[in-house]
């Protein structure tokens, strides 16, 4: 069975505390901390990852990419398991399980995508987060897939809409045509005039239609 490109989204919830530090430190780098993916649950894609692999993929991300300090992510998912450096928003600093969930304590950089995220959350929109990685699935019935044992994390991304329940992230990952409302347009129309005020206010230019 071959691989593809596998992305799991959450809504991210950030706490209160790390948003008022930021608003007292707008000099320091905004930190967030939220649940980031769930186990052996299944998400609006019908998607479910078995906690053995995602756990087995944890602990691996931990010893490598964390332990490194280059736990990076983008902002919004490429259609690409390759991680594009102009497009870094962020670094992951900490993984942690609890029961079945998967919590992270993250860092947004002050990179151009970093500083866009960073407003939308200071803003009090809501972002999601999602995991990227390759792997083939197991169909389980008509409307579940199960991520088999040759799954291979790549990274999170910070994205507009999770397909994994509860995990939008506020401060302290698969993208297949969903069915948007007329309520997700218009988040995402106010989300569109909130990115390109913080361009037009930071370059002058103003660029977005």
């Amino acid at each position: 069975m071959s691989k593809q490109v596998l992305i799991e989204y959450l809504a991210f919830k950030p706490s209160p505390q790390s948003l008022n530090e930021a608003k007292m430190n707008p000099g320091k780098n905004l930190i967030v901390e939220g649940i980031v993916q769930r186990a052996d649950a299944k998400n609006e894609n019908g998607r479910v990852y078995p906690k053995a692999i995602l756990h087995r993929e944890v602990e691996k991300y931990i010893a490598g990419p964390i332990a490194q300090n280059r736990a990076l992510g983008e902002l919004d998912h490429p259609e690409s398991s390759v991680i594009s450096l102009k497009n870094v928003c962020h670094n992951i600093k900490q993984l942690r399980w609890e029961g079945d969930d998967l919590f992270g304590r993250i860092e947004i950089l002050n990179t151009p995508s970093g500083n866009i995220l960073r407003d939308l959350i200071l803003n009090n929109i809501t972002v999601g987060i999602s995991s990227r990685g390759m792997g083939s699935v197991k169909q389980l019935g008509e409307s579940t897939v199960e991520v088999q044992d040759d799954f291979d994390l790549v990274c999170w991304d910070f994205v507009s809409t999770p397909s994994t329940h509860g995990a939008y992230m506020k401060p302290v990952s698969l993208a297949e045509g969903k069915q948007y409302t007329q309520q997700n347009s218009n988040q995402y129309s106010k989300i569109n005039s909130l990115i390109t005020e913080i361009i037009c206010n930071q370059t002058g230019v103003c660029c977005i239609k």
